[in-house]
C-alpha cells in the first residue's frame, strides 16, 4: 500500500451544542466533502460533546471522508483546563459496526459495545499538534484566556503533509 496525503480544508468554526467547534476536512477528492455526508456528520456532533465542565467551550473536529464508503467524525473537545476529550463517529464502515454502506449513516465509534479507543489516522492526526499548540498560545498561556483568538488559528487549506511540516498557519 503506497502512502498518499490528502486534501485538508478548513471550513469555518461554528457554534454547535454550546461549543465553538474548529472544522477540518481531509479527502482525497479535490472537489471535497460531500454536502449530505457534511450535514450528516454535524448533525450527530452534539451528541459527541462532553458536559461543560468552566474550561472556554471549544472543540475541534475532522471530518475524514475515505476513498470507500467510509466517512469519519472524530471530535477533540477541551476539558478540564487543558485535557482533551474525544468522541467519534463512523458511516459507511462495517469494520466499526456501522450498519450498511451509506456515508451519511453515522453512528457513534466511542462508548459503544464495540468500543474503540482509537482518536484518528494519519491523516485524521494532522491538526492535533496545532490545536495544542493554539490552545496554550490563546487560553493557557496568557493571563485571561482569548476564546477569539483561539478560534481564529486554525491550519490552513492545503494538504495533510504541508500543513503539518511547516506549521500550517492561517496566512
Amino acid at each position: 500500500m503506497a502512502f498518499t496525503e490528502k486534501y485538508l480544508t478548513v471550513p469555518e468554526p461554528v457554534e454547535i451544542g454550546g461549543r465553538h467547534i474548529k472544522r477540518y476536512h481531509v479527502t482525497s477528492d479535490p472537489a471535497g466533502i460531500e454536502p449530505e455526508v457534511e450535514k450528516a456528520a454535524y448533525a450527530l456532533l452534539p451528541d459527541l460533546l462532553p458536559e461543560p465542565d468552566g474550561t472556554p467551550a471549544a472543540a475541534f473536529a475532522v471530518l475524514h471522508r475515505g476513498s470507500d464508503t467510509g466517512a469519519y467524525l472524530n471530535v477533540y473537545s477541551w476539558a478540564w483546563d487543558n485535557v482533551l476529550h474525544f468522541a467519534g463517529a463512523a458511516a459507511g464502515q462495517s469494520a466499526l459496526g456501522c450498519p450498511d454502506a451509506d456515508p451519511t449513516h453515522f453512528v457513534p465509534v466511542t462508548g459503544t459495545a464495540r468500543d474503540r479507543s482509537w482518536i484518528g489516522c494519519v491523516w485524521e492526526l494532522a491538526p492535533l499538534g496545532h490545536e495544542r499548540a493554539a490552545w496554550i498560545r490563546h487560553v493557557l498561556a496568557p493571563e485571561t484566556p482569548d476564546l477569539p483568538g483561539y478560534l481564529a488559528d486554525s491550519l490552513r487549506t492545503g494538504t495533510t503533509a504541508t500543513t503539518a511540516a511547516d506549521g500550517g498557519q492561517a496566512a
